[in-house]
């Protein structure tokens, strides 16, 4: 069965670059557009936060390009990495209390982070023989089957080779703003 691709590749290997500039540009954006309060720190931190524990979860199962990955959260969603991204971001943008920031948020994953992840799996697709068996067992986003231990323990050797300690230092620099900005703007603790 062959996929289907929502993406010209031409278009995908184009905003394949542009990843790394869209962080920066969203970055600039968070840094102006963030409005935080109290309700909204206290709702969108513990939901970035469990994003970045998927992130960390999922880089303490992936040898890149060495071995397919399919324990821990790869058991359950062929993406983990991405996914643990738009639960992280989502929640820094729920905390930053911005509606422009949400709908910048919302299309740079739409036009820039679907294409990456279809081009991912086209390359796993190369890679691995037996990436199509777990295509068709994994879904792409959304958890599904019954939560039970699948091998491979997580690694934390893994974890820093795969440098996820960046996204969690990240995490830290957008809290410590949003508290800057919190307590710059005159609302009460």
């Amino acid at each position: 069965m062959k996929p289907h691709y929502w993406f010209p590749k031409p278009y995908a290997d184009f905003v394949q670059r542009l990843r790394v500039p869209c962080g920066f540009l969203l970055l600039l954006a968070f840094a102006w557009l963030s409005r935080p309060g109290r309700d909204s720190l206290l709702i969108g931190l513990p939901v970035s936060a469990a994003g970045l524990l998927l992130r960390g979860w999922a880089a303490g199962h992936l040898a890149k390009d060495r071995a397919l990955a399919t324990t821990g959260p790869y058991a359950y969603l062929r993406n983990p990495l991405y996914a643990g991204t738009v639960i992280a971001a989502l929640g820094i943008v729920l905390a930053a209390r911005s509606l422009w920031l949400a709908l910048i948020f919302a299309a740079v994953f739409l036009l820039v982070y679907l294409p990456a992840v279809e081009l991912e799996e086209q390359h796993l697709r190369e890679i691995f023989s037996d990436y199509e068996a777990y295509a068709r067992k994994v879904p792409r986003f959304l958890p599904a089957g019954k939560w039970k231990h699948h091998g491979q323990t997580f690694s934390w050797a893994r974890y820093r080779r795969n440098e996820e300690y960046k996204a969690l230092i990240g995490f830290l620099a957008a809290c410590a703003w949003l508290g800057w900005k919190w307590t710059h703007s005159g609302m009460p603790l």
